[in-house]
């Protein structure tokens, strides 16, 4: 397994490894009880992020931004993406795909159900896709960083360096702390620095 496809593993929320969701996360809201909507956690959540140099403090916000994402609002939508889950968990991807896709149809604004289906179609090889979807993911939540690193994982393979660091920087200017990330970036800096003379 080449590092590439283990970093868009790690970083596009793994569909195998989302939580269980049934109804809303309170465990992490009840931390801060005066933030009601997901948007104003989400945003919270951002600001501490942007904030946060310690690796392992800024990837445990990380995965409370994660949650608060697979959280549809929606107990039937979460029960599909459980599904959607045990489908791919158990390489029943074009079963997960159907799921992906029945999630997107009942609600298209649901960020992850976009996120997911675009992390299936890149470990099926169908990259065209998978940044179709990277796209709409990052039209609902331009701080999507899983959708970023996806987006830039395609964009190397494809060639495509100096979009792909112009997405790994849009990627640390979220979450500055991630260092796989960071290696990322330096490596396609020093081959295009390469490139250039």
């Amino acid at each position: 397994m080449s590092y590439r496809l283990i970093l868009i593993i790690a970083l596009l929320a793994p569909i195998a490894n989302a939580p269980p969701l049934l109804a809303a996360d309170t465990s992490q809201a009840s931390a801060t009880p005066e933030l009601t909507t997901p948007k104003q956690r989400l945003d919270t959540l951002f600001s501490e992020l942007k904030r946060e140099r310690d690796p392992d403090k800024a990837r445990e916000i990380s995965d409370r931004i994660r949650i608060e994402w697979m959280d549809s609002g929606s107990a039937s939508i979460n029960l599909l993406m459980q599904w959607a889950a045990k489908a791919v968990e158990s390489n029943r991807k074009p079963t997960a795909l159907d799921i992906f896709d029945q999630v997107i149809a009942l609600q298209p604004a649901y960020v992850e159900g976009w996120n997911q289906r675009a992390t299936l179609h890149y470990q099926m090889g169908n990259h065209r896709k998978s940044m179709s979807d990277i796209n709409r993911v990052l039209a609902i939540e331009p701080r999507h960083f899983g959708a970023l690193a996806g987006m830039a994982a395609i964009l190397t393979t494809a060639g495509e360096d100096e979009l792909a660091l112009r997405a790994w920087e849009q990627f640390l200017d979220i979450y500055p702390a991630e260092r796989r990330a960071q290696e990322q970036l330096g490596d396609l800096e020093e081959k295009l620095a390469g490139n250039r003379t």
